[in-house]
């Protein structure tokens, strides 16, 4: 058993790494010829997909607890006043992206959009580019509205202000 995987329980909300916020529903085990494997059932997203994942892919797809209030701290922080680099080849860029919002870490996803929202003051971003940047928003704004307990419009606010002390702005949804 991988550490941290039995603390999910029934009824927790997870993060599952460019899905969204999902709910354990249950907790299953299911049989495969001789081998027995444990899985988590989660509801994921806006669209209330079911996900099975098994108890020893819980690494590998990135599962984890919503993060904490203080990690939400340090994003705010991030998004105001970090600095970004961002590689100049398309292809490097949104391939490096892409893992960012595969690895599905907090600030790792505030880096994808603070990077492509300084590029969008730039220059126009290509349809993909587009697609990740209102990901990323999304994943943002999900998950700070249920670490911090919030409602969505006031989630917005608060990313609204951190990224204005950066001069960025918080797109609208595509």
């Amino acid at each position: 058993m991988l550490p941290g995987v039995s603390s999910f329980q029934i009824g927790e909300k997870v993060v599952y790494p460019n899905q969204g916020i999902g709910t354990i529903e249950n907790i299953s085990t299911r049989s495969f010829g001789s081998q027995c494997e444990r899985f988590y059932l989660l509801r994921v997203g806006i669209n209330s997909t079911t996900v099975m994942v098994p108890f020893s892919h819980v690494e590998d797809v990135g599962l984890r607890k919503v993060t904490r209030n203080g990690a939400v701290g340090r994003v705010l922080s991030f998004l105001s006043e970090g600095a970004c680099t961002c590689k100049i080849d398309w292809k490097d860029r949104f391939k490096e992206n892409s893992e960012k919002m595969r690895a599905g870490g907090l600030l790792a996803i505030a880096e994808v959009l603070k990077t492509l929202l300084i590029l969008q003051s730039q220059k126009p971003l290509s349809f993909r580019e587009k697609r990740m940047l209102d990901r990323a928003r999304h994943m943002l704004l999900c998950e700070l509205s249920i670490s911090r307990g919030l409602a969505e419009a006031e989630t917005v606010a608060l990313l609204r202000k951190a990224l204005g002390k950066a001069s960025l702005e918080l797109p609208e949804a595509l």
